[in-house]
Protein backbone atom coordinates (compact mmCIF):
# COMPACT_ATOMS: atom_id res chain seq x y z
CA UNK A 1 0.00 0.00 0.00
CA UNK A 2 1.16 3.55 -0.72
CA UNK A 3 1.46 5.23 2.68
CA UNK A 4 1.54 8.83 3.80
CA UNK A 5 5.07 10.22 3.76
CA UNK A 6 4.75 11.64 7.26
CA UNK A 7 4.89 10.37 10.82
CA UNK A 8 1.19 11.14 11.13
CA UNK A 9 -0.96 8.13 10.24
CA UNK A 10 -4.30 8.60 8.53
CA UNK A 11 -5.78 5.40 9.98
CA UNK A 12 -9.15 6.14 11.58
CA UNK A 13 -9.29 9.70 10.30
CA UNK A 14 -11.90 9.05 7.59
CA UNK A 15 -15.51 7.90 7.82
CA UNK A 16 -15.31 5.54 4.83
CA UNK A 17 -16.56 1.97 5.48
CA UNK A 18 -14.52 -1.03 4.40
CA UNK A 19 -17.14 -2.15 1.89
CA UNK A 20 -16.77 1.06 -0.15
CA UNK A 21 -13.77 1.78 -2.38
CA UNK A 22 -14.16 5.57 -2.61
CA UNK A 23 -12.14 7.05 -5.49
CA UNK A 24 -14.30 10.14 -5.83
CA UNK A 25 -12.80 12.96 -3.76
CA UNK A 26 -13.05 15.29 -6.77
CA UNK A 27 -16.84 14.87 -6.50
CA UNK A 28 -17.08 15.29 -2.74
CA UNK A 29 -14.29 14.76 -0.25
CA UNK A 30 -14.46 11.87 2.22
CA UNK A 31 -15.57 12.99 5.67
CA UNK A 32 -12.96 13.29 8.39
CA UNK A 33 -13.97 12.12 11.84
CA UNK A 34 -12.72 15.41 13.28
CA UNK A 35 -14.84 17.40 10.83
CA UNK A 36 -17.92 15.35 11.64
CA UNK A 37 -17.35 15.91 15.36
CA UNK A 38 -16.83 19.65 14.86
CA UNK A 39 -20.08 19.95 12.90
CA UNK A 40 -22.05 18.00 15.48
CA UNK A 41 -20.60 20.08 18.32
CA UNK A 42 -21.54 23.30 16.52
CA UNK A 43 -25.07 22.02 15.99
CA UNK A 44 -25.26 21.35 19.70
CA UNK A 45 -24.09 24.84 20.60
CA UNK A 46 -26.55 26.57 18.31
CA UNK A 47 -29.36 24.49 19.79
CA UNK A 48 -28.79 26.63 22.89
CA UNK A 49 -28.61 30.11 21.33
CA UNK A 50 -28.73 31.84 24.71
CA UNK A 51 -25.25 30.40 25.29
CA UNK A 52 -23.76 31.61 21.97
CA UNK A 53 -21.66 34.75 22.62
CA UNK A 54 -21.23 37.51 20.05
CA UNK A 55 -17.58 36.54 19.69
CA UNK A 56 -18.68 33.29 17.98
CA UNK A 57 -19.70 35.37 14.96
CA UNK A 58 -16.13 36.56 14.47
CA UNK A 59 -13.33 34.60 16.16
CA UNK A 60 -13.76 31.23 14.37
CA UNK A 61 -14.06 33.05 11.03
CA UNK A 62 -10.74 34.79 11.61
CA UNK A 63 -9.11 31.53 12.65
CA UNK A 64 -10.35 29.92 9.44
CA UNK A 65 -8.96 32.79 7.36
CA UNK A 66 -5.56 32.16 8.89
CA UNK A 67 -5.58 28.42 8.18
CA UNK A 68 -6.68 28.94 4.56
CA UNK A 69 -4.03 31.61 4.01
CA UNK A 70 -1.30 29.36 5.42
CA UNK A 71 -2.25 26.62 2.98
CA UNK A 72 -2.56 28.94 0.00
CA UNK A 73 0.68 30.81 0.50
CA UNK A 74 -1.16 34.11 0.77
CA UNK A 75 -2.00 36.45 3.63
CA UNK A 76 -5.09 36.16 5.81
CA UNK A 77 -6.05 39.76 4.98
CA UNK A 78 -6.70 38.55 1.45
CA UNK A 79 -9.11 35.74 2.36
CA UNK A 80 -12.89 36.04 2.07
CA UNK A 81 -15.49 33.38 2.87
CA UNK A 82 -17.84 32.65 -0.02
CA UNK A 83 -20.63 30.10 -0.66
CA UNK A 84 -19.12 28.68 -3.85
CA UNK A 85 -17.02 29.22 -6.94
CA UNK A 86 -19.68 31.03 -8.97
CA UNK A 87 -19.84 33.63 -6.19
CA UNK A 88 -16.07 34.10 -6.27
CA UNK A 89 -16.02 34.29 -10.06
CA UNK A 90 -18.90 36.76 -9.86
CA UNK A 91 -16.86 39.01 -7.58
CA UNK A 92 -13.93 38.81 -9.98
CA UNK A 93 -16.14 39.57 -12.99
CA UNK A 94 -17.65 42.55 -11.17
CA UNK A 95 -14.22 44.02 -10.46
CA UNK A 96 -12.31 43.25 -13.67
CA UNK A 97 -13.64 45.32 -16.57
CA UNK A 98 -13.91 43.72 -20.02
CA UNK A 99 -14.19 46.23 -22.86
CA UNK A 100 -16.27 45.55 -26.00
CA UNK A 101 -13.20 44.53 -28.03
CA UNK A 102 -11.59 42.42 -25.29
CA UNK A 103 -11.58 38.69 -24.54
CA UNK A 104 -11.86 36.32 -21.59
CA UNK A 105 -9.88 33.09 -21.97
CA UNK A 106 -11.25 29.79 -20.60
CA UNK A 107 -10.56 26.09 -21.20
CA UNK A 108 -12.71 23.73 -23.23
CA UNK A 109 -15.14 21.86 -20.96
CA UNK A 110 -14.15 24.04 -18.02
CA UNK A 111 -16.44 23.69 -15.01
CA UNK A 112 -19.43 26.02 -15.57
CA UNK A 113 -19.17 27.89 -12.26
CA UNK A 114 -16.10 29.60 -13.70
CA UNK A 115 -17.69 30.16 -17.12
CA UNK A 116 -21.24 31.44 -16.61
CA UNK A 117 -20.24 34.62 -14.70
CA UNK A 118 -17.89 35.53 -17.54
CA UNK A 119 -20.48 34.76 -20.20
CA UNK A 120 -22.76 37.19 -18.42
CA UNK A 121 -19.99 39.78 -18.17
CA UNK A 122 -19.11 39.75 -21.89
CA UNK A 123 -22.80 39.76 -22.80
CA UNK A 124 -23.16 43.03 -20.89
CA UNK A 125 -20.08 44.67 -22.34
CA UNK A 126 -19.78 43.20 -25.83
CA UNK A 127 -16.60 41.27 -25.06
CA UNK A 128 -15.84 37.74 -26.23
CA UNK A 129 -15.15 34.37 -24.65
CA UNK A 130 -12.16 32.57 -26.17
CA UNK A 131 -12.18 28.83 -25.48
CA UNK A 132 -8.89 26.93 -25.56
CA UNK A 133 -9.36 23.47 -27.12
CA UNK A 134 -7.95 20.30 -25.62
CA UNK A 135 -4.85 19.05 -27.44
CA UNK A 136 -2.15 16.42 -27.10
CA UNK A 137 0.32 19.22 -26.39
CA UNK A 138 -1.46 20.04 -23.13
CA UNK A 139 -3.38 23.08 -21.95
CA UNK A 140 -0.54 25.51 -21.36
CA UNK A 141 0.50 25.93 -24.99
CA UNK A 142 -3.10 26.60 -26.00
CA UNK A 143 -3.66 29.16 -23.26
CA UNK A 144 -0.45 30.99 -24.12
CA UNK A 145 -1.47 31.08 -27.77
CA UNK A 146 -4.88 32.55 -26.84
CA UNK A 147 -3.37 35.42 -24.85
CA UNK A 148 -2.81 38.57 -26.91
CA UNK A 149 -3.26 42.33 -26.72
CA UNK A 150 -7.06 41.88 -26.66
CA UNK A 151 -7.05 39.66 -23.57
CA UNK A 152 -8.66 41.22 -20.50
CA UNK A 153 -8.92 38.14 -18.27
CA UNK A 154 -7.63 34.59 -18.22
CA UNK A 155 -9.74 32.51 -15.83
CA UNK A 156 -8.67 28.87 -15.56
CA UNK A 157 -8.12 26.02 -13.12
CA UNK A 158 -4.63 24.67 -12.52
CA UNK A 159 -5.91 21.17 -13.20
CA UNK A 160 -8.91 20.26 -15.31
CA UNK A 161 -11.87 18.84 -13.41
CA UNK A 162 -12.49 15.96 -15.84
CA UNK A 163 -9.06 14.32 -15.78
CA UNK A 164 -6.54 16.33 -13.75
CA UNK A 165 -4.60 17.68 -16.75
CA UNK A 166 -2.60 20.71 -15.63
CA UNK A 167 -2.00 24.32 -16.62
CA UNK A 168 1.41 25.85 -15.91
CA UNK A 169 0.22 28.80 -13.86
CA UNK A 170 3.64 30.42 -13.69
CA UNK A 171 3.91 30.59 -17.48
CA UNK A 172 0.33 31.80 -17.84
CA UNK A 173 0.83 34.47 -15.18
CA UNK A 174 3.90 35.81 -16.99
CA UNK A 175 2.02 35.93 -20.29
CA UNK A 176 -0.90 37.77 -18.65
CA UNK A 177 1.38 40.38 -17.14
CA UNK A 178 3.11 40.92 -20.47
CA UNK A 179 -0.16 42.11 -22.04
CA UNK A 180 -1.78 43.64 -18.95
CA UNK A 181 -4.40 40.89 -18.55
CA UNK A 182 -5.84 39.76 -15.23
CA UNK A 183 -5.50 36.16 -14.03
CA UNK A 184 -8.24 34.33 -12.08
CA UNK A 185 -7.86 30.80 -10.74
CA UNK A 186 -10.45 28.17 -9.83
CA UNK A 187 -8.59 25.85 -7.46
CA UNK A 188 -11.56 23.68 -6.49
CA UNK A 189 -9.90 20.54 -7.85
CA UNK A 190 -6.47 21.23 -6.42
CA UNK A 191 -6.48 23.39 -3.30
CA UNK A 192 -5.40 21.25 -0.31
CA UNK A 193 -4.17 18.38 -2.50
CA UNK A 194 -1.75 20.08 -4.91
CA UNK A 195 0.60 22.88 -3.81
CA UNK A 196 -0.15 26.33 -5.18
CA UNK A 197 1.77 29.45 -4.09
CA UNK A 198 -0.27 32.57 -4.81
CA UNK A 199 2.60 34.79 -3.69
CA UNK A 200 4.73 33.39 -6.50
CA UNK A 201 1.99 33.27 -9.16
CA UNK A 202 0.46 36.65 -8.25
CA UNK A 203 -3.08 36.11 -9.62
CA UNK A 204 -5.81 38.70 -9.24
CA UNK A 205 -8.52 36.48 -7.75
CA UNK A 206 -8.46 32.87 -6.53
CA UNK A 207 -11.61 30.95 -5.65
CA UNK A 208 -12.32 27.43 -4.51
CA UNK A 209 -14.94 25.20 -2.99
CA UNK A 210 -14.45 23.94 0.56
CA UNK A 211 -15.86 20.41 0.38
CA UNK A 212 -13.77 18.48 -2.16
CA UNK A 213 -10.05 18.10 -1.45
CA UNK A 214 -10.63 20.72 1.25
CA UNK A 215 -12.69 18.15 3.24
CA UNK A 216 -15.03 20.73 4.73
CA UNK A 217 -18.61 21.95 4.45
CA UNK A 218 -20.73 22.06 1.28
CA UNK A 219 -21.80 25.68 0.96
CA UNK A 220 -18.61 27.28 2.26
CA UNK A 221 -15.72 28.14 -0.05
CA UNK A 222 -12.75 30.48 -0.06
CA UNK A 223 -11.65 33.52 -2.05
CA UNK A 224 -8.23 35.14 -2.12
CA UNK A 225 -8.02 38.69 -3.46
CA UNK A 226 -4.78 40.36 -4.53
CA UNK A 227 -3.97 43.56 -2.60
CA UNK A 228 -4.61 45.66 -5.72
CA UNK A 229 -8.30 44.66 -5.69
CA UNK A 230 -9.13 44.72 -1.97
CA UNK A 231 -10.88 48.07 -2.18
CA UNK A 232 -13.20 46.71 -4.87
CA UNK A 233 -16.96 46.29 -4.98
CA UNK A 234 -18.53 43.33 -3.11
CA UNK A 235 -21.59 41.48 -4.37
CA UNK A 236 -23.42 41.98 -1.07
CA UNK A 237 -23.53 44.56 1.68
CA UNK A 238 -23.40 42.42 4.81
CA UNK A 239 -23.46 43.92 8.26
CA UNK A 240 -20.59 41.82 9.63
CA UNK A 241 -18.02 43.18 7.18
CA UNK A 242 -18.38 46.79 8.36
CA UNK A 243 -16.07 48.41 10.87
CA UNK A 244 -16.89 47.75 14.54
CA UNK A 245 -19.55 45.16 13.69
CA UNK A 246 -18.60 43.29 16.88
CA UNK A 247 -20.45 46.00 18.82
CA UNK A 248 -23.99 44.69 18.39
CA UNK A 249 -25.50 47.61 20.28
CA UNK A 250 -23.80 50.01 17.88
CA UNK A 251 -25.02 48.39 14.66
CA UNK A 252 -27.62 51.14 14.34
CA UNK A 253 -24.78 53.60 13.83
CA UNK A 254 -24.33 52.93 10.13
CA UNK A 255 -20.91 53.32 8.58
CA UNK A 256 -19.41 53.42 5.11
CA UNK A 257 -16.15 51.90 6.37
CA UNK A 258 -15.43 48.23 5.71
CA UNK A 259 -13.28 45.95 7.80
CA UNK A 260 -9.73 45.65 6.51
CA UNK A 261 -8.52 43.50 3.64
CA UNK A 262 -10.80 41.23 1.63
CA UNK A 263 -13.41 40.92 4.39
CA UNK A 264 -15.76 43.20 2.43
CA UNK A 265 -16.18 40.31 -0.04
CA UNK A 266 -17.45 37.85 2.61
CA UNK A 267 -20.84 36.35 1.89
CA UNK A 268 -23.68 37.49 4.14
CA UNK A 269 -24.06 35.26 7.21
CA UNK A 270 -20.50 34.09 6.64
CA UNK A 271 -20.42 33.15 10.34
CA UNK A 272 -22.31 29.91 9.54
CA UNK A 273 -21.49 28.19 12.81
CA UNK A 274 -21.59 24.63 11.52
CA UNK A 275 -19.86 25.34 8.22
CA UNK A 276 -17.06 27.38 9.75
CA UNK A 277 -16.47 24.79 12.48
CA UNK A 278 -16.23 22.00 9.92
CA UNK A 279 -14.03 24.03 7.58
CA UNK A 280 -11.72 24.98 10.42
CA UNK A 281 -11.32 21.38 11.57
CA UNK A 282 -10.58 20.30 8.01
CA UNK A 283 -8.02 23.03 7.33
CA UNK A 284 -6.22 22.33 10.59
CA UNK A 285 -5.90 18.62 9.81
CA UNK A 286 -4.70 19.24 6.26
CA UNK A 287 -2.16 21.81 7.44
CA UNK A 288 -0.94 19.31 10.03
CA UNK A 289 -0.42 16.66 7.35
CA UNK A 290 1.03 19.14 4.86
CA UNK A 291 -0.23 19.64 1.31
CA UNK A 292 3.08 18.62 -0.25
CA UNK A 293 3.06 15.32 1.64
CA UNK A 294 -0.54 14.69 0.62
CA UNK A 295 0.32 15.46 -3.00
CA UNK A 296 3.34 13.14 -2.98
CA UNK A 297 1.33 10.28 -1.52
CA UNK A 298 -1.54 10.66 -3.96
CA UNK A 299 0.87 10.90 -6.91
CA UNK A 300 2.36 7.54 -5.97
CA UNK A 301 -1.10 6.07 -5.69
CA UNK A 302 -2.45 7.32 -9.03
CA UNK A 303 0.78 6.36 -10.80
CA UNK A 304 0.30 2.81 -9.55
CA UNK A 305 -3.33 2.77 -10.72
CA UNK A 306 -2.37 4.22 -14.11
CA UNK A 307 0.19 1.50 -14.67
CA UNK A 308 -2.20 -1.29 -13.79
CA UNK A 309 -5.04 0.26 -15.82
CA UNK A 310 -2.80 0.45 -18.90
CA UNK A 311 -2.38 -3.33 -18.71
CA UNK A 312 -6.16 -3.58 -19.35
CA UNK A 313 -6.07 -1.27 -22.36
CA UNK A 314 -6.90 2.05 -20.71
CA UNK A 315 -5.33 5.24 -22.04
CA UNK A 316 -3.87 7.55 -19.40
CA UNK A 317 -2.54 11.09 -19.45
CA UNK A 318 1.28 11.27 -19.28
CA UNK A 319 2.36 11.95 -15.68
CA UNK A 320 3.97 15.27 -16.59
CA UNK A 321 0.65 16.56 -17.96
CA UNK A 322 -1.56 15.82 -14.96
CA UNK A 323 -1.80 16.58 -11.28
CA UNK A 324 -0.94 13.66 -9.03
CA UNK A 325 -4.26 13.47 -7.21
CA UNK A 326 -6.58 13.01 -10.23
CA UNK A 327 -6.33 10.39 -12.95
CA UNK A 328 -8.43 10.37 -16.11
CA UNK A 329 -8.83 7.00 -17.88
CA UNK A 330 -10.11 6.75 -21.44
CA UNK A 331 -10.71 3.96 -23.96
CA UNK A 332 -10.67 4.12 -27.72
CA UNK A 333 -14.28 4.01 -28.84
CA UNK A 334 -15.50 5.65 -25.64
CA UNK A 335 -17.28 4.24 -22.60
CA UNK A 336 -20.29 1.93 -22.56
CA UNK A 337 -23.53 3.30 -21.18
CA UNK A 338 -23.39 1.03 -18.14
CA UNK A 339 -19.88 2.12 -17.10
CA UNK A 340 -20.89 3.63 -13.75
CA UNK A 341 -23.20 0.70 -13.02
CA UNK A 342 -20.28 -1.72 -13.30
CA UNK A 343 -18.27 0.23 -10.77
CA UNK A 344 -21.23 0.71 -8.44
CA UNK A 345 -22.08 -3.01 -8.45
CA UNK A 346 -18.57 -3.70 -7.15
CA UNK A 347 -18.80 -1.06 -4.44
CA UNK A 348 -16.34 1.21 -6.25
CA UNK A 349 -17.15 4.93 -6.39
CA UNK A 350 -15.72 6.88 -9.34
CA UNK A 351 -17.04 9.58 -11.67
CA UNK A 352 -17.49 9.75 -15.41
CA UNK A 353 -16.69 13.24 -16.69
CA UNK A 354 -16.88 13.73 -20.45
CA UNK A 355 -15.28 10.65 -22.02
CA UNK A 356 -13.09 10.02 -18.97
CA UNK A 357 -13.40 7.77 -15.95
CA UNK A 358 -12.13 10.10 -13.25
CA UNK A 359 -10.19 8.46 -10.42
CA UNK A 360 -9.65 10.77 -7.44
CA UNK A 361 -8.44 9.01 -4.27
CA UNK A 362 -7.64 10.50 -0.90
CA UNK A 363 -5.52 9.25 1.99
CA UNK A 364 -8.04 6.63 3.12
CA UNK A 365 -7.37 4.35 0.12
CA UNK A 366 -5.73 0.97 0.81
CA UNK A 367 -4.46 -1.97 -1.26
CA UNK A 368 -7.84 -3.71 -1.22
CA UNK A 369 -9.52 -0.60 -2.63
CA UNK A 370 -6.99 -0.42 -5.46
CA UNK A 371 -7.40 -4.11 -6.30
CA UNK A 372 -11.18 -3.74 -6.48
CA UNK A 373 -10.89 -0.76 -8.78
CA UNK A 374 -8.42 -2.49 -11.09
CA UNK A 375 -10.60 -5.61 -11.21
CA UNK A 376 -13.53 -3.53 -12.50
CA UNK A 377 -11.35 -1.76 -15.05
CA UNK A 378 -10.30 -5.15 -16.39
CA UNK A 379 -13.94 -5.97 -17.29
CA UNK A 380 -14.19 -3.28 -19.97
Amino acid sequence: MVTMTTETTTTGHFLVPDEVAFFNAAYMGPRLTSVQAAGEAAMGRTARPWEVPASEFFEPVEQLRGEVADMLGGDSEGIALIPGVSYGAGIAAANLPVAPDQTVVVLSEQFPSNVYPWMSAVERTGGEIVTVPRSNAGWTAGVLEAIDERTAVVTVPNCHWTDGTVVDLGAVSAACKAVGAALCLDLSQSFAAYPVDVAAIDPDFVFTTGYKWQLGFYGLGYLWVAPRHRSGTPLEQGWAVRKDAEDFAGLVDYTDVYEAGARRFDVAERSNFVGVAMGLAAMRQINEWGVQKIATTLRQLTDEIAGRAAESGWDTTPPNQRAGHILGLRRSGGLPGDALDRFGAAGVSVSVRGDSVRISPHLHINDTDVDRLVDVLATF
